[in-house]
């Protein structure tokens, strides 16, 4: 991945800032302080040849003592300082636009050339996997929610008449509870238990929730990487290793780390806080922003190239750039 095109600190003069078109430094620099203008800087005129100096006075051919005239070669000594296309060189060190930097092959997800491996001036630029910008977290956890909206209306339908019969078997539990609390006793006699079919049907409602989860959400990821939640806030999941789909077994090891935990619940809510600490993994993750569930499967999401995006706002500071 290159580093996208901008202004950035100058590795050399770092009180100015100079243009990165995504190869090489293009342009003069300007001071840090000043408002970057919309986009590369214009191209300067190339500068004017200085005059060949005199040439010294050389005796006649064939008098006695001259030389042969020596054959043309390359101009050499101050008059040189082109680069390859022979206009002026952007900075003594750096390298000409278009040309890359000794020893930097691809910029990757280092610095431009000029900064020491690591030695961004700043929060260097957010990675784009496959050219494409990351999902941010609201986006995500907005399009998650509408997935569980989803899921819980569809458990609902399948699931009501067992948590209609687990309220009946959990009810006289329930109302005993309610009833020393109304009446302020501290008694420890021990609550009555719970119907001998409470489990059996707890059991069965989490199965069912679960089956309806991965019905609902594996198929649709592992054919196009979007549920309908995150179709409708317009991200996608795609792999690490290629903009394509995710297929049926990556699909599925996404969903397990996130979904299985939900047979956990009974135990002290252990399967609830799993579950929270993958919803707020990405938060600390950089540069990725992957999920746990992302990184078992080694997925990433990013906004879907397919749905409109408007222009961000010019500001002063680009991100990554701040000394």
């Amino acid at each position: 991945m290159s580093i996208a095109p901008g202004w950035y600190v100058d590795p050399v003069d770092r009180d100015t800032r100079r243009y990165w078109d995504g190869e090489g430094w293009i342009g003069a620099p300007i001071p840090l302080d000043a408002t970057p203008p919309d986009g590369p800087p214009p191209v300067e005129p190339p500068a004017p040849a200085s005059p060949p100096p005199p040439a010294p006075s050389r005796p006649a051919p064939g008098a006695p003592g001259s030389a042969p005239p020596a054959p043309p070669g390359p101009p050499t000594g101050p008059g040189q300082v082109g680069g390859p296309t022979g206009g002026p060189h952007p900075h003594p060190g750096q390298p000409h636009p278009g040309q890359s930097h000794p020893g930097q092959s691809h910029p990757g997800y280092g610095p431009p050339p000029g900064w020491p491996a690591g030695a961004w001036p700043g929060r260097p630029p957010e990675p784009r996997p496959h050219g494409l910008p990351l999902a941010g977290y609201g986006a995500r956890l907005v399009a998650r929610l509408i997935d569980f909206a989803i899921v819980f209306a569809l458990n609902a339908v399948v699931n009501g008449w067992f948590v209609w019969r687990l309220a009946r078997e959990l009810e006289p539990t329930f109302a005993e509870w309610w009833r020393r609390v109304e009446a302020r006793e501290t008694t420890t006699d021990p609550l009555p238990q719970p119907g001998q079919q409470a489990d059996s049907l707890l059991i069965v409602i989490l199965l069912i929730a679960a089956a309806l989860w991965l019905a609902y959400e594996v198929p649709s990821m592992a054919s196009g990487g979007q549920t309908l939640g995150k179709r409708l806030v317009g991200i996608r999941a795609v792999p690490v290793a290629a903009d394509e789909p995710l297929g049926f077994g990556r699909a599925l090891r996404r969903w397990n780390t996130l979904g299985l935990p939900t047979l956990l619940w009974p135990c002290f809510c252990l399967g609830f806080v799993l579950q929270l600490l993958d919803a707020l993994s990405p938060l600390f993750d950089h540069p990725m922003r992957q999920a746990l569930h992302d990184k078992r499967a080694q997925t990433v999401v990013v906004q879907d190239r397919r749905t409109p995006r408007t222009t961000p706002k010019d500001r002063s500071e680009p991100p990554g750039d701040t000394p």
